[in-house]
């Protein structure tokens, strides 16, 4: 029978007896067409759990009979055929130790050891070593080493992949091969819109697992190509390339909008690890995707229970991060206090307070938790494990202790102990926007004459830092700034850069709505000054006119 014909019929085949059956009308068949038979009955056989019928398989007579002929005929086999062969046996199972086996093993590496492998074949060999002998199989050297005298540009894109893949065992052994890498990425580059949703998402963990961080065009175009393949990358695949976008720092707003499209439609089927991941994705870009965030606020209350502790951390956290509140809030938080009573002690320490701080951020107080949050034994665990009380930790529980005092007066349970408080919360330097902090200093020092009016940078007895302070006497003229005395209100001016917002957005972060709710409730006047009404004033006059209004919208004369 033609090859050609011969594959067709053997891939419109569903069971092994409808293969063995076709196999057995047959006169004549070569060993490319043998071995392509073995694997067909791998690819329908096997599941995640093995080989789902091994009796109506391994004992049917004409597998046994290929069997025997691969093994006593491997050296008239095709390299294509033995090593296809090979493959197919490693999936099915069979004994490693056996004579088969073995018989396979020694003429592959045999051909391997003469040279006589083409680059198809070293990829079939290597990937049948990785999955019978692991990382730790000594061959994958020598055949990398082959492949590195093959002409990269005639590669398909799977075997392009394979190496990849080798190539991370490899280098994760300690070997070094980035030369090869270099070809390899550029050539790559060539064929990335041939590449399907598998090999997109394959190559992308590559580049990660192989710190290609200087492969900017390749990584940039296979991400722009990732785009299209959304609906069709299978969980893994997706959370391959969510890390990629994560770990290269890569954005793309076409990306997120594909993303807004398939994970509305695909909640109630997407596994657990796929929507954190997705979420995580969302939460360090800072990027506040309502349709994404309202659909796993869904599918988080109908599924909770298959998500393991680490996962419900992640896809709760960023809607404190971002200070978002879905429709369906209030069935969240119930859905996530069922759990943290259900499951308390299964959280690590540090996950469970970034996940109590988190809610605080959006009003939402995890009161029934504090006694255990605030007691000696958990601040020992926090301690015990890293990062420790580190700096970071600290300050989540002095903002988790000042929110329950400011916003919670009714509790009565224990206290954070003075101990572990920060005399100052912990503020990202990058939070502030330094540039658009002088010009409102200058608008400033032009409606108000003397710069001695008001301080920038302010610590407050409360730890928070104020951007720009103005102190208000009784009759709500300003006094000097180092004046103490018969001080009877103050001005807390918030200078708002972009980093203080989510992405193209002016919703702003959790960390910045705390903060003026806690200013407001500890008597300051809370201006906002947002780098979006400032944009277009370019000259000092305007600015001041545009303070003026903002700052004292009541009082005239100021000199504007």
């Amino acid at each position: 029978m033609d090859e050609q014909l011969f594959f067709r019929r053997l891939n419109s085949f569903c069971t092994s007896k409808e293969i063995f059956d076709f196999l057995s009308s047959l006169e004549v068949m070569s060993d490319t067409m043998a071995s392509g038979a073995l694997q067909r009955i791998s690819e329908v056989e096997v599941d995640d759990n093995g080989l789902k019928n091994p009796e109506e398989v391994l004992e049917n007579d004409v597998f046994r009979a290929l069997c025997f002929q691969f093994e006593f005929e491997s050296s008239k086999l095709s390299n294509t055929g033995l090593l296809n062969a090979l493959q197919a046996l490693i999936k099915l199972r069979i004994d490693p130790q056996s004579t088969l086996m073995a018989s396979l093993l020694s003429e592959g590496e045999e051909r391997l050891g003469k040279g006589q492998l083409a680059v198809k074949n070293l990829c079939v060999l290597g990937e049948s070593l990785l999955e019978l002998e692991g990382p730790s199989c000594a061959t994958l050297e020598q055949i990398v080493n082959h492949i590195q005298e093959k002409d990269i540009e005639k590669w398909s894109p799977r075997e392009m992949v394979m190496v990849y893949k080798m190539l991370q065992v490899t280098v994760r052994e300690g070997k070094q091969y980035q030369d090869l890498l270099n070809r390899l990425n550029s050539v790559t580059l060539t064929m990335v819109f041939q590449l399907s949703p598998e090999f997109t998402s394959r190559i992308l963990n590559s580049l990660v697992v192989l710190h290609q961080t200087q492969a900017v065009p390749l990584v940039t175009a296979l991400c722009k190509h990732s785009v299209e393949h959304i609906p069709y990358f299978t969980g893994e695949e997706l959370v391959n390339v969510l890390e990629a976008f994560l770990y290269f720092g890569h954005h793309e707003q076409i990306f997120t909008e594909a993303l807004e499209t398939h994970v509305p439609k695909s909640i109630f089927t997407m596994h657990p690890q796929t929507v954190s991941k997705v979420m995580q994705y969302c939460c360090q870009k800072m990027i506040l995707s309502k349709p994404i965030f309202d659909a796993v606020a869904e599918g988080f209350i109908s599924d909770a229970d298959r998500f393991t502790t680490d996962q419900i951390a992640e896809c709760i956290i960023p809607f404190g991060t971002l200070n978002y509140l879905p429709p369906s809030a209030a069935s969240l938080f119930r859905k996530l206090e069922t759990i943290l009573h259900a499951r308390f002690s299964h959280f690590q320490p540090h996950t469970l307070l970034n996940l109590l701080h988190s809610c605080v951020l959006i009003q939402r107080y995890p009161v029934n938790f504090l006694p255990k949050i605030f007691s000696p034994y958990f601040l020992q665990r926090l301690q015990a494990q890293p990062p420790g009380l580190d700096r970071i930790v600290t300050s989540q529980l002095t903002q988790l202790s000042l929110a329950i005092t400011l916003e919670c007066p009714f509790y009565e349970g224990p206290k954070l102990l003075p101990k572990y408080q920060v005399k100052a919360f912990l503020t990202p330097h990058s939070s502030l926007d330094v540039h658009l902090l002088e010009r409102v200093k200058t608008g400033l020092l032009h409606l108000l004459k003397k710069r001695m009016y008001f301080a920038s940078e302010v610590l407050t007895p409360y730890f928070y830092t104020v951007d720009i302070e103005i102190k208000l006497d009784e009759e709500g003229f300003v006094l000097p700034a180092a004046q103490r005395e018969e001080v009877h209100g103050r001005i807390a001016v918030c200078v708002d850069g972009q980093n203080r917002f989510c992405v193209d957005s002016h919703n702003l972060l959790g960390e910045e709505a705390i903060k003026r709710r806690h200013l407001q409730l500890l008597g300051y006047e809370v201006v906002q000054i947002p780098f979006f009404e400032v944009e277009s004033l370019h000259n000092c006059t305007k600015m001041a006119e545009y303070l003026h209004r903002k700052i004292f919208p009541h009082t005239y004369g100021l000199g504007c």
